[in-house]
């Protein structure tokens, strides 16, 4: 598979990203973690920040993949309130 058929679903905190992996993992999606920030550093050199990992899914998932993110997403802003 190319790394054009992945579409970012979403971008964030690692924890963040690592708690909509186990959601989407759950709802039948496979998902890939992208943290640069990490990279950088393993290869010895800094790269992106540490706040931002992107969650990339196939497109044939994309949209259940969507339906996750948003409520993942609502239920945040919820948890934080």
């Amino acid at each position: 598979m190319s790394e054009q058929e992945f579409e970012t679903v979403y971008s964030g905190t690692e924890v963040r990203v690592i708690l909509l992996k186990g959601l989407l993992a759950a709802a039948g999606v496979d998902a890939m973690v992208q943290n640069d920030y990490q990279a950088g550093i393993t290869a010895g050199f800094g790269g992106g920040t540490p706040n931002t990992v992107r969650l990339k899914v196939h497109q044939d998932d994309l949209e259940t993949a969507k339906g996750v993110v948003k409520d993942f997403i609502n239920n945040q802003h919820t948890d934080e309130a």
